[in-house]
């Protein structure tokens, strides 16, 4: 919105043309969604408790859990809010791209929604059946690459990391692939969010590492001399994960140990939606497995943990799946397990950056 109100005046102030760059408006959206959500956290909390939309503990999880009984749920709320504000404000409006991924934060924010208000308005810690979460996020992906599809958005080829002659064709099979990147991010993020800040920090790394992709991706020089797709108007996309960094950022400030909100599935369900959806608009699917590692594992651990118990007949690999309640059963203290997944992280980020000179 500010882009298209600010750049007509450049004629008569030049300073305005400060908006024609995607690092100044990334930047500054980053900055209008911390302070939103900074300074809306309170105030939110507080209608959390008021309304009594406390966290519904599982009481298969560790027993230290139940402590949290209560705690305001459904920050993802605010998060999605802070998102869409500050991208409107920052963003151009007219890329086809942003309403895309927006579209989908909010779409599979609503499947998280409806999740949350059954494990509130119920007392229900299961929430909405995995069949028909599952269910509705095959149909927003499916919908979402339908359309890149119609209006030739991206091709059906892959970005392989470390490999920069190497571009697989998936043809046909690039449908169901879209369908898992998405709908497996997303659940992979919310499996991750079981310890305070534990999801929110690596999710953070992710969208850094995904703005500096986005941006180098839109670019048609910096996107030929690193030897990574170029796809044209990608470039906005930057705008949108600073935002999401933003956003991130300041929900972090309450979400930090000991929490005083949760996201819940309506911010863990939205958020990995949207980073799937942009690793496929830049072409870096597979990039998500080494920058998103903290997620990919603690899924793995979930399958794994589930094959091998009904496999042979109730053993178990882990203590308990998944991975980060493995170590806090062996005794590590929740703060501990939470900044070491976050320093692991941060790493996976720096090895995903560094692919773009290491090919």
């Amino acid at each position: 919105m500010l882009y298209h109100l600010l750049i007509p005046l450049h004629t008569i102030w030049p300073i305005f043309n400060v908006f024609r760059y995607i690092t100044f408006r990334s930047i500054y959206a980053a900055v209008t969604a911390l302070l939103i959500v900074l300074v809306f956290g309170p105030r939110f909390i507080e209608k959390m408790r008021e309304i009594k939309a406390g966290q519904a503990i599982r009481d298969d999880g560790p027993k230290s859990h139940l402590k949290k009984q209560g705690t305001p749920s459904m920050g993802g709320v605010l998060i999605i809010g802070a998102v869409l504000i500050s991208t409107l404000l920052w963003a151009n409006l007219k890329n086809v791209y942003v309403w895309l991924v927006l579209w989908v934060l909010v779409s599979f924010g609503a499947i998280g929604l409806i999740d949350d208000i059954k494990k509130v308005r119920f007392r229900d810690p299961k929430g909405l059946s995995g069949r028909w979460k599952l269910f509705f996020q095959v149909l927003i992906s499916l919908t979402f690459g339908m359309v890149l599809y119609r209006f030739h958005l991206v091709d059906s080829s892959l970005s392989v990391p470390f490999l920069k002659d190497v571009h697989p064709e998936l043809g046909p099979l690039y449908w169901p692939f879209i369908v898992l990147v998405m709908t497996g991010t997303s659940n992979a993020v919310n499996l991750t969010d079981g310890l305070d800040g534990l999801a929110i920090g690596p999710f953070i790394v992710c969208a850094a590492v995904y703005t500096l992709f986005a941006y180098l991706s839109g670019h048609a020089e910096l996107s030929r001399y690193l030897l990574i797709p170029h796809v044209r108007g990608a470039g906005e996309l930057a705008v949108l994960c600073s935002a999401l960094v933003g956003a991130g950022l300041g929900f972090l400030w309450y979400n930090a140990y000991p929490a005083e909100i949760f996201m819940g599935d309506v911010g863990s369900l939205s958020l990995g939606g949207a980073l799937g959806a942009v690793a496929i608009i830049v072409k870096q699917e597979l990039l998500l497995l080494i920058v998103g590692g903290i997620f990919v594992v603690e899924a793995l651990s979930v399958m794994l943990q589930v094959a091998y118990f009904k496999s042979t007949g109730g053993r178990r690999i882990f203590r308990m799946a998944p991975l980060h309640h493995h170590f806090e059963l062996k005794g590590w203290p929740e703060p501990k397990v939470i900044v070491r997944f976050w320093i692991l992280a941060i790493i996976l980020g720096l090895v995903g950056v560094s692919t773009l000179k290491l090919r």
